[in-house]
């Protein structure tokens, strides 16, 4: 199942997904996709490329 952001409603990737609950909730159920999260913590888009990258890094278990 598809799962869309809760702000513009674009359909999200698993990083996108796994970013939002690694700098919001885990437990989240309800997303925003990497622009609408940038724009959330009023970052660019690549500050949040780069957390993605690194949390891959370090074997988080959230970006396979």
């Amino acid at each position: 199942m598809a799962c869309g952001c809760k702000r513009c409603g674009r359909i999200l990737t698993r990083d996108e997904i796994g970013l939002y609950k690694r700098l919001v909730h885990r437990g989240a159920e309800e997303f925003l996709c990497l622009s609408c999260l940038a724009e959330h913590f009023q970052v660019p888009e690549s500050a949040l490329l780069r957390k993605i990258e690194d949390f891959r890094a370090q074997g988080c278990t959230l970006f396979l």
